[in-house]
């Protein structure tokens, strides 16, 4: 059997649709793609790029608390018609994460460097509790 094929990858402006349903008509637009996409078979992908993208955009420019966007974007990325970073839901996941030190986008940040079998190098002190994290001091 073959894997499912990666139709697109989404941009912010559409995962912004389907996470605040405005405007209505491209929200409905993103959302009948969707429902097109998921009959094929078919999947779309959402970059770490977008994910953040999109969890500023929504505190800021629609005025959403950290953790409905937190838990808008677990829901939509956790649908199976999405392929995201492998680490991605496992910390949306993380209670806490509103407030977490270090952050949720520090976390994907370090992710993405695991993943690609890199240690993370910062100056952010709340990061020393990630693993493979060296933080610069003066």
């Amino acid at each position: 059997m073959n894997p499912p094929e990666i139709r697109a990858a989404l941009d912010t402006s559409v995962v912004m649709r389907l996470l605040t349903g405005q405007p209505l008509d491209l929200a409905t637009l993103a959302r009948h793609y969707m429902a097109e996409t998921e009959r094929a078979g078919a999947k779309v992908f959402v970059s770490n790029l977008v994910v953040m993208e999109a969890y500023y955009a929504c505190q800021h420019h629609y005025g959403m608390p950290k953790q409905a966007v937190l838990d808008g974007l677990a829901k939509l990325v956790s649908l199976t018609t999405f392929v995201v970073h492998p680490l991605l839901i496992e910390i949306l996941s993380m209670p806490g994460l509103e407030s977490a030190k270090p952050g949720f986008l520090d976390r994907l940040i370090h992710a993405e460097a695991i993943t690609a079998r890199l240690p993370l190098l910062t100056f952010e002190r709340t990061a020393s509790h990630l693993p493979q994290t060296t933080v610069l001091k003066i």
